[in-house]
């Protein structure tokens, strides 16, 4: 019974560590569609009960090259760039800032 205990306690250790794991990161972004804005475009895997939409916009802002701006144009959750842990790929077109 102590092995369950102690077996327990240590996933759910785990589970507590591995929080950051789900922190939004880079990923290749969808294909252009007829419309969208042209220039450099960046994704972002996400969770979005574990990640803002702030904390979402900062990480494709920091993909984006200096005087752009992450512009969002979509989510997919196709799976097939992000993990099950973080199912949402949001696509932004770097668009030039304008003076």
């Amino acid at each position: 019974m102590r092995g369950w205990r102690l077996s327990l306690a240590a996933a759910a250790a785990a589970a507590l560590a591995g929080c950051s794991a789900v922190a939004p990161y880079a990923t290749q972004p969808a294909a252009a569609m007829k419309g969208e804005p042209e220039g450099e475009r960046v994704a972002i895997c996400y969770d979005r009960l574990a990640s803002s939409p702030a904390q979402v916009q900062k990480s494709a802002q920091a993909q984006c090259p200096p005087a752009t701006r992450a512009a969002r144009l979509g989510t997919d959750y196709r799976l097939d760039y992000c993990p099950l842990l973080l199912p949402g790929r949001a696509t932004f077109a770097c668009v030039p800032q304008k003076k």
